[in-house]
């Protein structure tokens, strides 16, 4: 078995002067600091352009690309900003926290700007890049410009004509919107031109990009705006039923997502071909693509449109192993994770099972005296060599902050599991790594923040909160040489050093 380490670290909490990490040249730094210190894998969260909430699971389309990541200093080299524009703009003032309302209102007027003096539709590269993306890049940018026409409104708010998409409509707008469409289709270009040259650079420096994917696609998208037929909708486009969680131990009224749900049984009539596009295209974008919600595959929990709650909710059946394996007839074998988090049944290991993708184990669940039962999949010695081992993801709080915030009952059973009584609790995140790193599964990805040993200040995200959530960034004074060769040592002394790396 080949034994390996990754980081998970989003493109957001880079170093930048301009307000958030973008693919700038503090992304490449951050490459080579990863190879330096033995790694596989750089784990990021979904690349999509985010909306109201900042999320990256709510996204208004699951082929675009986030402008914001767009690096400001790459357009300055091309001559079509200047950098005493960029360092006039207000992304705010502190280091280590992202300020999205200054971000949108300061980010947009330069790539408007820059666009602008592009001369970009005289660009062959961009003409082939319109070709290319003809499947999804024209509903967006006309998405995305109506979007802008009707003061951020929802589409299912815009006027009936363009909402129902009749053809007189789409063609007035096309017209009329021609260069707010140009615009979006120029950030789209320089989105994927620069990240497929740092993902170009990463895999020469033996480091592989962990993608990750929600499930469900956003009702606010130009994916469900564009494609109707695709999700659960009544005759006015408006969603019939949403995605959710039940009920549990964690939230009383369970989750109200609000998703629109898919339509499986036209999917499979179409031989599941949006699913093998969005798939295809995620896996020119990564080396391998993390599912979110993988259980939904297995069965999904339905809720009425308009339910105040999740309570109102019930399962269906979703496609099962059928999805997967027309998916692999189509585009031959991927590396896939399958997030099975949450309440696993039988059938949905089964799922995971037979697709042959890992699972995810997450050190913070293995002691939840709530739940001795499942908490016992999530102990170290059960790990299956097909898994790959986190000590806290995205949704998680940092290793440090869980074990404060714990019982007293667990923070005994976490000791006594560690056989560790006397580490120093400021210095006991350490040992929850080492524990990980022993495990058998085949990869472990621990988040920044925990080879860091910060608290809940530098936790990703809370869910079912808003406000705080997506804005922790880090400096490029954390990213030490100390650091780096303690990850390192660690990597080397659990064999999941990344040889490749150290011999390029």
């Amino acid at each position: 078995m080949t034994r390996t380490a990754g980081i998970l670290l989003p493109i957001t909490s880079l170093p930048s002067p301009y307000g958030i990490g973008c693919f700038s040249q503090a992304a490449y730094d951050f490459v080579d600091w990863l190879k330096k210190a033995g790694q596989t894998y750089w784990q990021i969260l979904p690349l999509g352009p985010t909306s109201y909430g900042d999320s990256p699971y709510q996204s208004f389309s699951t082929f675009a690309g986030n402008p914001y990541f767009i690096s400001l200093d790459a357009l300055v080299a091309e001559g079509v900003l200047t950098k005493p524009e960029c360092e006039a703009a207000d992304f705010g003032n502190v280091s280590t926290d992202i300020d999205y309302a200054k971000l949108y209102h300061s980010r947009y007027p330069l790539l408007r700007k820059a666009y602008e003096r592009s001369r970009i539709a005289d660009s062959p590269a961009y003409l082939r890049f319109l070709e290319a993306q003809q499947r999804w890049l024209p509903d967006y940018a006309l998405f995305m410009a109506l979007k802008t026409r009707f003061d951020g409104a929802a589409w299912t708010e815009w006027p009936e004509d363009i909402r129902l998409r009749w053809p007189n409509a789409m063609d007035y707008y096309r017209r009329e919107l021609y260069f707010d469409i140009e615009f979006h289709q120029y950030m789209q270009f320089k989105f994927y031109e620069q990240w497929e040259r740092l993902k170009a650079y990463a895999n020469r420096q033996a480091i592989q990009i962990i993608g990750d994917i929600p499930i469900y696609v956003s009702m606010d998208s130009a994916d469900a705006w564009a494609n109707p037929a695709l999700f659960q909708l009544d005759g006015d486009n408006m969603p019939l039923a949403v995605a959710g969680c039940p009920p549990d131990g964690f939230s009383a009224d369970g989750q109200l997502w609000g998703n629109p749900l898919y339509r499986w049984d036209y999917h499979r009539d179409t031989g599941y071909a949006w699913w093998v596009s969005r798939l295809s295209h995620c896996f020119q974008l990564y080396d391998v693509v993390r599912i979110d919600h993988f259980r939904g595959f297995d069965e999904y929990f339905s809720i009425p449109y308009g339910a105040e709650s999740a309570k109102e909710g019930h399962w269906e059946m979703g496609p099962g192993i059928e999805l997967f394996r027309c998916v692999e007839r189509q585009l031959g074998w991927h590396e896939v994770i399958a997030e099975d988090l949450g309440y696993v049944t039988d059938s949905v290991r089964r799922l995971v099972q037979e697709s042959g993708f890992p699972g995810m184990k997450v050190l913070e669940f293995a002691f939840d005296s709530r739940d001795s039962g499942s908490a016992n999949d999530y102990l170290p010695h059960n790990y299956p060599e097909n898994s790959v081992a986190y000590t806290g993801t995205h949704d998680n709080e940092t290793i440090a902050g869980w074990f404060r915030s714990i019982t007293e009952e667990e923070r005994q059973m976490a000791q006594d599991y560690l056989c560790d009584h006397h580490t120093p609790e400021a210095l006991l995140h350490k040992s929850f790594i080492a524990l990980l790193m022993r495990s058998n599964a085949k990869a472990c990805i621990i988040p920044l923040q925990d080879y860091l040993g910060y608290g809940n200040q530098s936790r990703i995200n809370q869910p079912s909160t808003v406000g705080t959530n997506w804005r922790w960034r880090i400096t490029s004074g954390e990213l030490s040489q100390k650091l780096q060769k303690e990850i390192l040592s660690i990597a080397k002394r659990y064999g999941r050093m990344n040889w490749n790396a150290e011999n390029e």
